[in-house]
């Protein structure tokens, strides 16, 4: 019969645990995964696997001293630090759903709205559009293989231990939102622009002929020029996407530094 003290066997539940604590945290925070459409048990079994697989590979936790106050602290530790990871991530994604909103608005369309199956609220049909296309381009891209490599990066960096919480930048995460106005109000310059052109000729006809209804043709073709530049500005999606994701994934390396002492 096997052997198995009780000191092992608490050795064992906390090399598991400990990481796996991270990883599920930073599931159900990321996008795609994290969300409505995925059920909460494929999300738990993603999670365990995910952690019996990069076991091997990460630093040896410490062994859990039951259930002192010290291993509370290291689960809130680790679920901290992956949900930070995760919401990062999704910060990146609603860069292109504030953008859509945006054109929507200047087009005339921001009526237009629709129920989100993924977050469970009215989006703009155009910001839907748009986060429905960062997806697909995120997963083409290997997006999710790169996000599993830097949760897998976060254990070297800040290896499952009591640490100081000041390793991690709160102000970097609070900051970001920042970064998610600013990058929405770039990607949507270009259509606002253009559309505010428009809405200003249409002004100054008004202005010129008051007797003529500028407004019941101006709306219509409002929205159809914004259609128009919508198609003509997708040709460069992918270069946006590709400057968006590359700040995003350096800011998401960021987030996390070992302190000193």
């Amino acid at each position: 019969m096997l052997d198995i003290g009780l000191l092992q066997l608490e050795q064992w539940t906390s090399t598991f645990l400990f990481p796996f604590f991270r990883i599920a945290s930073f599931l159900m925070a990321m996008p795609m995964i994290g969300t409505q459409l995925v059920p909460m048990r494929i999300r738990l079994g993603l999670a365990l696997a995910m952690t019996a697989v990069l076991l091997p590979v990460l630093p040896v936790p410490p062994v859990a001293d039951g259930l002192s106050f010290q291993t509370y602290i290291l689960i809130a530790q680790q679920i901290l630090i992956g949900a930070i990871l995760g919401f990062t991530l999704h910060i990146m994604f609603q860069i292109f759903a504030v953008g859509g909103q945006l054109i929507a608005n200047q087009m005339g369309l921001g009526f237009a709205s629709m129920t989100d199956p993924v977050n469970g609220v009215s989006v703009v049909v155009l910001g839907q559009f748009y986060l429905m296309l960062t997806m697909l381009m995120f997963l083409a891209m290997n997006g999710h293989l790169v996000m599993i490599n830097v949760v897998t990066q976060s254990f070297d960096i800040l290896p499952v231990a009591v640490v100081d919480f000041s390793a991690i930048k709160f102000m970097d995460v609070a900051l970001a939102g920042t970064w998610m106005f600013s990058g929405a109000l770039l990607m949507s310059l270009p259509a606002v622009t253009s559309l505010l052109v428009i809405n200003l000729s249409f002004g100054i006809m008004t202005k010129a002929a008051p007797q003529l209804n500028i407004f019941a043709i101006g709306f219509p073709f409002t929205m159809v020029m914004g259609l128009l530049i919508t198609w003509v500005s997708l040709s460069g999606f992918l270069g946006q996407f590709e400057l968006i994701a590359d700040h995003a994934l350096g800011v998401i390396s960021q987030l996390i530094e070992v302190t000193d002492g």
